[in-house]
């Protein structure tokens, strides 16, 4: 299992949250997601195999903003 943190722009509320975990819990090999409006933090549970890219572009496709690193 892998942990992956992304930040996330545009959670402003527990529905937003509700939103993201429901979404990304489709991806196949995601175990676990907690997102937080608070600090706008979203942290995934997944096999190895669940490209980061791939939980960045599902959390966009829904309204949402991934920060970029760097």
């Amino acid at each position: 299992m892998k942990e992956t943190i992304l930040k996330v722009n545009g959670m402003v509320c527990g529905g937003c949250e509700n939103r993201i975990k429901n979404a990304l819990n489709q991806l196949d090999g995601v175990t676990n997601v907690e997102a937080d409006y608070n600090t706008g933090t979203v942290k995934i549970t997944s096999k190895e195999d669940v490209k980061k890219e791939q939980m960045e572009e599902t959390i966009n496709d829904i309204g949402f903003e991934v920060e970029k690193e760097g």
